[in-house]
């Protein structure tokens, strides 16, 4: 094996395959990167299972060839090369790589005990990178990282013929967005639960105004009944890349019962300064105190407390209609469900750089800075009932529909005692 690859071409793809590499692998052979060199092409992939990786990119290949070589490793050699073209060969277990004046060689794992590539399942439909991306970014916030409910942790995928909706929950918020795509058979149903990291990865590689095709063997329905979730692996492809994963078994909750039909109060508020007013007070807030909301004539009190420590209260201007003046929030999922309703108006070709990290501290820099002169409508009942966030305005609506395009419906908190 011989070839050249470009550095750029070469670093980026090696750090993308290398994100699907396991942390913790069954067998050290998982730990590798393959490498195969042929027809003017360089295929880069890894698999442990569970999740597969392949990316191409053009290479001057002098001799065509087959090595897999500790991941990480390649990936950290070639975060650090200059920016030169790189040169690969291959001489027995040893596999040299050049560039510049730098010289490695890297001892080369058994192939032979290296599992195949799963194979690619069928087109089930295409999509615009960038309405996916903007889409997952939304609702990967609210997916649960308790694995006790595989099913939580995924980001299900209902797709109705044209319609595409993506929704995940940690049984505390519930995040739900919807998207047009081009099916690729006419009337298509069918539901998938993806690992949200594995649709997060996907997400990474999506740009705007290209087409990424969704692969995974539909289920059959019962007439006039849901499907069941779909078994097996779905893929995702664009741009000469392809991630891999296996679909997460189970039945997702009945997310579309849980929003009510109506609600008792409704307010609305500019985006931009609600955010950081909510993300201001927040810092005084410890993990077992919320955020109180109280709103009055042309405002919004934002305050938060901690018990013996700190104090903080902002106001906002808003408008107001209700008998329910307040209500109180955990600071983290309020600030996941502005920033993500308010990211829905931000141009498609920013939304990839939303998806990390899924939750971020409060107080911390963000995704905020996408929400721009936009305004957010918050509706509840009671402080006791869950609340919804969704975006104000005619762009809000989904495609085709009356509802919004995105809905995030959040548990209240116990409003403290002011001090």
């Amino acid at each position: 094996m011989k070839f050249r690859v470009e550095h750029d071409a070469l670093a980026e793809a090696v750090a993308w395959v290398a994100r699907a590499l396991p942390s913790r692998p069954v067998v050290p052979v998982l730990s590798g990167l393959r490498l195969e060199a042929g027809d003017g092409l360089l295929a880069l992939s890894c698999f442990d299972y569970e999740l597969s990786a392949i990316a191409h990119v053009p290479a001057e290949v002098a001799e065509p060839g087959t090595a897999l070589v500790p991941g990480r490793l390649l990936a950290e050699i070639t975060r650090s090369l200059p920016g030169l073209p790189a040169e690969f060969g291959a001489d027995g277990d040893v596999v040299s790589l050049t560039c510049g004046s730098a010289e490695f060689a890297l001892v080369s794992l058994p192939l032979a005990d290296y599992p195949g590539l799963p194979e690619t399942p069928p087109l089930a439909g295409t999509i615009d990178g960038g309405d996916l991306a903007a889409a997952v970014a939304q609702v990967l916030p609210a997916a649960s990282r308790d694995d006790t409910l595989p099913m939580l942790t995924a980001i299900c995928l209902d797709i109705d013929g044209e319609a595409m909706t993506l929704a995940a929950t940690d049984r505390y918020r519930l995040a739900v967005r919807d998207v047009a795509w081009a099916p690729a058979q006419p009337g298509l149903r069918a539901i998938a639960l993806v690992p949200a990291r594995t649709l997060a990865d996907a997400a990474r590689t999506m740009a705007p105004g290209e087409r990424v095709e969704i692969g995974f063997t539909p289920g059959a329905a019962p007439a006039g009944r849901d499907p069941q979730p779909v078994e097996g692996v779905i893929s995702f492809e664009s741009r000469g890349r392809r991630l891999t994963g296996r679909l997460i078994g189970g039945e997702f909750i009945r997310y579309r019962s849980r929003f009510p039909d109506g609600y008792g109060c409704r307010a609305e508020v500019a985006a931009g300064s609600f955010t950081e007013a909510v993300r201001r007070v927040s810092l005084v807030a410890d993990r077992a105190s919320p955020v109180r909301l109280t709103f009055g004539e042309g405002q919004v009190v934002v305050e938060a407390q901690t018990e013996g420590r700190a104090r903080a209260a902002e106001t906002v201007t808003a408008s107001f209609h209700g008998d329910e003046p307040a209500i109180a929030f955990s600071p983290q999922y309020l600030l996941d469900g502005l920033i993500t309703a308010a990211a829905g108006t931000a141009p498609a070709s920013t939304a990839p750089a939303s998806i990390a990290p899924a939750r971020q501290p409060a107080g911390s820099d963000g995704p905020a800075a996408t929400v721009g002169a936009v305004t957010i409508r918050l509706e509840f009942t009671s402080p006791a009932k869950p609340a919804l966030i969704t975006l104000a305005g005619e762009d809000a609506t989904a495609p085709g529909g009356a509802e919004p395009a995105f809905r995030y419906l959040v548990v209240p908190l116990r409003s403290p005692t002011r001090a």
